[in-house]
């Protein structure tokens, strides 16, 4: 699915407003009046962007993020609000909201928003499966080709390791060699690149 423009927001006005410009401008929309209706119907494949207003009868903004949140959704959330404060702003920012808006909309503004959303979440997606490919690699070195690499990792020379595992300096380096081919790492420094994309 590709990236689309989520509004939740009871107001008829605004989504019918931000309906024509983003229409206008070529984006994908849907659109929601409470936050129940589009908890109902999510998907964790959707992709794009996530305007919820704050107030809204029922659930308001600030528990669908943090409902989201609970549930691993990684679309960006942009808070859109006809009352602004600072409470609910810093609420908001907490739960990792992009930002947070204050209507009338700054067309401008929201554009800019969405586009950064939209690359948010791509960077978000291609860090996970960067992570999940470099963890399916490591999973395929032995015990002891996991400890040469944290060696390595930590910045340790061949005779440091060969002295702290009680191996030779050569069979350090047949481990290093075999698990920089394993790897696909071309130095030590993709190494500790891959080593701390795991980590994260």
């Amino acid at each position: 699915m590709r990236n689309t423009v989520f509004l939740i927001d009871d107001d008829v006005s605004v989504r019918d407003a931000l309906g024509l410009l983003l229409g206008l401008k070529g984006y994908r929309t849907a659109f929601f009046a409470n936050a129940e209706s589009f908890l109902g119907v999510y998907r964790p494949d959707w992709r794009g962007c996530l305007l919820i207003d704050i107030r809204m009868p029922g659930m308001d903004g600030l528990t669908l993020q943090q409902k989201l949140n609970d549930i691993g959704c990684d679309i960006p959330v942009v808070m859109i609000t006809g009352h602004g404060d600072v409470h609910s702003a810093r609420q908001a920012f907490r739960a990792d909201a992009l930002d947070f808006l204050e209507k009338p909309l700054d067309e401008v503004r929201l554009l800019e928003v969405i586009e950064e959303a939209f690359a948010s979440q791509d960077q978000t997606r291609n860090d996970r499966e960067t992570g999940e490919r470099n963890r399916a690699l490591i999973g395929m070195l032995t015990p002891r080709e996991r400890e040469v690499m944290q060696l390595v990792v930590d910045g340790r020379h061949n005779r440091e390791i060969a002295e702290t595992l009680g191996i030779s300096a050569r069979t350090v380096e047949v481990h290093k060699s075999r698990l920089m081919s394993k790897l696909q790492a071309d130095s030590v420094a993709e190494l500790v690149r891959i080593s701390l994309g795991v980590k994260s």
